[in-house]
């Protein structure tokens, strides 16, 4: 019995791990683009280019807004599966509105196929508007494009936290979110969500950018669970916007 007991001592030293010790850490990295229906400053449609980019940043989640789909202006493409394809992706589309013959959304891009994915209606007088949102094995990504509208801004931000609220995993926000780090919205939305880009660095537009409405942003309910490793904006000719760009650790 005292050689059994020595032994039992350490099998039960060996069965308790503090919780820190066991969470793990995951890489991700996010990028969201207003890509302008494809159409660069340039004037030229090249979903390549916009391809290229993507490649090039190595984004594992990619938010995309301005997303055509079968219209006439991109020649009835679906320009969205032709970034995935390119880039060898998943391609999730929620289209807000019907434009000249086709669909105008947002997307989301993704190199992991999303456990569930769906899209909600967001306020827009102007323009309908609508939040996409994909299931992650250990995070939640959600892309939209807000309204112009202040008033549909803020009546937006108790819908994104409901939605936000319903998951037990990290919640990430990504879009164009038409509003700057001096508006009202950001004020209010900043009670909810920790942004981590950097305010004072702009996304708009893309010639020579003055003010930051493309946002990443993360839940408050599970922040605590998110990394940031890095965010910068990246710049090219692609699109009226630039692309934004971030690099975290997911703990799980």
């Amino acid at each position: 019995m005292k050689h059994i007991l020595p032994f039992l001592a350490m099998l039960l030293c060996l069965s308790v791990v503090h919780p820190t010790q066991a969470r793990r850490k995951q890489s991700l990295r996010l990028t969201s683009y207003n890509i302008h229906h494809g159409l660069g400053m340039d004037d030229s449609l090249d979903f390549r280019r916009i391809a290229n980019l993507f490649k090039q940043a190595k984004s594992d989640v990619i938010a995309v807004q301005e997303v055509d789909s079968a219209t006439q202006r991109i020649q009835n493409r679906y320009s969205l599966g032709e970034l995935a394809q390119h880039c060898n992706m998943h391609a999730l589309f929620a289209p807000a509105i019907s434009f000249q013959g086709g669909k105008y959304g947002v997307g989301i891009l993704c190199k992991r196929k999303p456990l569930s994915w769906h899209y909600i209606p967001l306020p827009g007088a102007e323009e309908a508007r609508v939040l996409l949102v994909a299931e992650f094995k250990h995070y939640v990504v959600a892309c939209t494009h807000l309204s112009l509208t202040e008033r549909d801004l803020l009546e937006s931000i108790p819908l994104i936290v409901i939605e936000a609220r319903k998951w037990q995993k990290p919640f990430i926000l990504m879009g164009d979110l038409n509003a700057d780090p001096q508006s009202e919205f950001y004020r209010v939305m900043s009670k909810h969500f920790t942004f981590l880009n950097r305010p004072d660095e702009p996304t708009f537009p893309s010639q020579r950018p003055t003010i930051c409405i493309d946002h990443i942003a993360v839940f408050n309910a599970n922040a605590d669970r998110v990394l940031k490793s890095e965010t910068h904006v990246g710049h090219s000719l692609a699109s009226d916007h630039c692309p934004l760009h971030a690099r975290l650790r997911i703990t799980h």
